[in-house]
């Protein structure tokens, strides 16, 4: 059975802003504006973590802009509102807690709490099918870098660490009997491993029937494409679906630095160019595999999205495919987000959700991404500033 394909026009500005009244475009576009000024948002950057720290009154700027922008609310029932509104629009949710980097047992057992929350919520709403997991809201960095790093453990680490494993899996187990999706973030290199590991080990247990786990690939990261070839293997010969989430990748500045100050060759590709080819590479191996593989097309690049579309038109897959989706982050890359779901293609916005406080470590990285890709923020100022146009010349026409 042949399939209908419809080439897709990321410049349909109509469609990409269906979801923004007049008001928010406005907004939207000073802050981008804003955004688009290196400069100001490097120097953002170090200075929020401060003023927050040092309890200055710019909670409520920063509330209104950045955190309006990019986050759901700061509790499960703040988001539900924004989900609701996605929902009306057609769009579909990657539900996160975002919060990271947490040091004790407590604040671990309150996060795995929410995340079974998260699903129980998810499960009733038809337009959120996975929810986000960062092995860091469930494990301390440190003992992560220490198992990276294959050190031997204490006997009061190794209980630790099978506290932390049996968290995820709590959360899995859960994720199965509501029919939710768990995509686990990725981290940075030097604690990746052993969050592989044994995401790797749970999919072989619960991916039997359908792609319930999701890995993070990373692939500015020189080594993701291989270990994404390998892993494709493994589902093949061991008989269970690959959960892949194909990104680029969030730390590259860290990464540099670390390596630079640690004296190990760099774990990132040297180029952009280096990393879109194997993104690339990344989307097509996975589209020659799809019955071993279910994979999410995380990405604000277009040429990857169309490229995504050019092979499913060549394979005959269907756009609304179950083992294919697209993902943008939640306040960016509407054009994009917006016009695949117009065409009949599972999209999903990443919607994060928490405390102003912990929050900002993630809201430092959209407002870096957004400035890191060349030319990206300057197209979605010029489409932003051609839908507040359109609008004005239809409402003369009336």
């Amino acid at each position: 059975m042949s399939v209908t394909f419809q080439r897709v026009s990321f410049d349909d500005t109509a469609a990409a802003f269906s979801f923004r009244d007049d008001r928010e475009l406005k907004r939207i576009y000073w802050l981008f504006w804003l955004m688009n000024l290196g400069w100001l948002t490097h120097l953002a950057k170090y200075l929020i973590p401060v003023v927050i720290r040092l309890h200055l009154p710019v909670k409520k700027w920063i509330r209104n802009t950045l955190y309006q922008q990019f986050c759901g609310g700061e509790t499960l029932e703040d988001v539900m509102q924004t989900a609701k509104r996605l929902d009306n629009a057609g769009m579909h949710i990657i539900l996160d807690y975002g919060v990271e980097g947490k040091e004790t047992e407590e604040v671990f057992e309150h996060t795995c709490a929410e995340y079974i929350r998260m699903i129980t919520y998810a499960a009733r709403e038809s337009n959120i099918p996975f929810i986000a997991v960062k092995m860091t809201g469930l494990a301390r960095t440190q003992l992560l870098e220490k198992l990276h790093a294959q050190h031997t453990l204490s006997e009061a680490e190794e209980t630790e660490w099978q506290r932390a494993c049996q968290r995820l899996e709590r959360i899995v187990k859960e994720a199965v009997q509501h029919h939710i999706g768990v995509m686990v973030d990725a981290e940075e290199s030097w604690i990746q491993s052993p969050i592989d590991e044994w995401v790797m080990k749970l999919m072989q247990t619960y991916n039997q029937q359908t792609a319930v786990l999701f890995q993070t690939y990373q692939l500015y990261r020189t080594d993701r494409l291989a270990l994404l070839k390998s892993h494709v293997h493994q589902a093949k010969e061991n008989g269970f679906i690959l959960g892949a989430k194909l990104v680029r990748g969030a730390y590259l500045e860290k990464e540099r630095k670390r390596a630079a100050e640690k004296g190990y060759p760099s774990p990132v590709h040297a180029s952009k160019t280096a990393t879109d080819q194997d993104y690339n590479e990344a989307i097509q191996y996975c589209m020659n595999y799809l019955d071993h593989v279910s994979c999410c097309i995380a990405t604000h690049n277009e040429n990857s999205c169309q490229l995504t579309i050019q092979l499913m038109e060549e394979k005959q897959i269907p756009p609304h495919h179950p083992h294919v989706c697209f993902s943008q982050l939640y306040g960016m890359s509407d054009h994009i987000s917006f016009n695949l779901s117009k065409h009949g293609y599972r999209v999903c916005k990443y919607l994060p959700y928490g405390p102003l406080e912990d929050v900002i470590p993630y809201l430092m990285r959209r407002a870096q991404e957004n400035t890191s890709v060349a030319g990206q923020t300057s197209r979605e100022l010029r489409l932003i500033k051609q839908e507040i146009a359109r609008r004005k010349a239809m409402q003369l026409v009336r």
